[in-house]
Formats: structure tokens, C-alpha cells, sequence
């Protein structure tokens, strides 16, 4: 079974969920079609094995530095820079989870969507517990809004990044950090409270 993944994981890595056909694994791993098909089912579910490895190891990852964080900046800062390094890290991983060959519609991407909404989830958590409790529900539209852009904004640019690397996967995530981060700070900010009226009378 380890065996039959890891290989698998290489090749839709290497080739993409579309290409990879199961006569292939099969014939990679060294067992015949029908054993393949007993343990997995189809294509589809073996591809789902796969990518559940990639899934919460990324999954983890981004937790685990949000989590830590003590204000929004910094939580979005870690959440960035956790994604590029496990991107640099593990570019295999990348591309079972995010390879533009998935089919749309099905298993595999439910399972994509789960994965991105469970990211969202965790940036946007960790993003309203840093903000005053009496503020928190009042945002809670709008940081969910915003943690679903920037999980967009990170997916894109390692795109690029892969594509080009014509910087570091530090440099990118610095990129990006630094072109959202002074808009979560502005917004996540104590509002002023509001200067006292003078009153009839007082002098100015």
C-alpha cells in the first residue's frame, strides 16, 4: 500500500491527474490492474490518496504558524510564508493538490474545496480571535471574505513562482505579504474613539 502510493504520488506529480493511467501504476508498483483496482476502486480514489498526505501535512503547516501568532499582521504573515515553504519544501505535494488537470466536479474536487475551506477556516479563526471580542461577530463576514481572497492571492502567486522563480519562495511570500499586510492592519486597528463635542457655551 506505501509503496503503491508513493509511487502513484510521483507520477501524478510528474505527469498530472489527467495522463496517469492505472495500467501505469500498476506496471510502476509491480502488481496487476484488478489488485490495484481491489485496494483503491478507481483512478479517482487513488488520486485522493494521495493527495490527503499533501492535504494535511499543508493543512498542518499553515495551522500551526496562525496559531501561534498574537495580531492579525502576524497571523497573516505566518499563514504566508508556512504556505511557501511548504511549497519549496515539498513541490511534489504541490502539484498532486493543486494540479490544473483535476477534473472540476466529483470526489477529487470536493475534496480540493474541503481542503482550501479548512485553510480558510483556519486564518479566518485565527484572525478574529485577535480581534476584540465585541468586534469579532460584527467582522466575521468580512474576515472569511477576505481569508478566502488571500488564499487565492497565495495559490496565484506560487503559480507564478513555479512557473518563473525568478525570486526565492521567501521573496514571494514577502511579496505578498507586503502588498495585503498594511490593509489587515489598517482594518483590524482599534477604531478612534470619537473626539468630544464642545458643549453650547464652552469656549473654543
Amino acid at each position: 500500500m506505501e509503496q503503491t502510493l508513493a509511487v502513484a504520488h510521483d507520477l501524478f506529480a510528474a505527469r498530472g491527474y489527467a495522463a496517469v493511467t492505472m495500467d501505469e501504476v500498476a506496471a510502476e508498483v509491480g502488481v496487476t490492474k484488478p489488485l490495484l483496482y481491489n485496494y483503491f476502486g478507481n483512478k479517482e480514489r487513488l488520486y485522493v490518496a494521495c493527495m490527503e498526505r499533501a492535504g494535511d501535512a499543508l493543512t498542518a503547516a499553515i495551522g500551526e504558524a496562525v496559531i501561534a501568532s498574537d495580531t492579525p499582521a502576524e497571523a497573516l504573515n505566518a499563514g504566508i510564508r508556512a504556505f511557501f515553504s511548504f511549497l519549496d519544501a515539498d513541490r511534489s505535494a504541490w502539484a498532486v493538490l493543486f494540479d490544473e488537470t483535476q477534473p472540476h466536479a466529483g470526489l477529487i474536487a470536493e475534496r480540493v474545496a474541503a481542503y482550501r475551506g479548512a485553510i480558510g477556516e483556519l486564518v479566518a479563526g485565527a484572525l478574529l480571535e485577535q480581534l476584540p471580542p465585541k468586534r469579532r461577530e460584527a467582522a466575521r463576514t468580512e474576515v472569511e471574505a477576505l481569508s478566502a481572497a488571500l488564499l487565492g492571492a497565495a495559490e496565484a502567486m506560487a503559480r507564478w513562482w513555479l512557473r518563473t522563480e525568478a525570486v526565492s519562495a521567501e521573496q514571494a511570500a514577502e511579496l505578498l505579504i507586503s502588498t495585503v499586510e498594511p490593509g489587515l492592519r489598517a482594518r483590524s486597528a482599534p477604531s478612534p474613539s470619537p473626539s468630544p463635542q464642545p458643549r453650547k457655551g464652552d469656549r473654543p
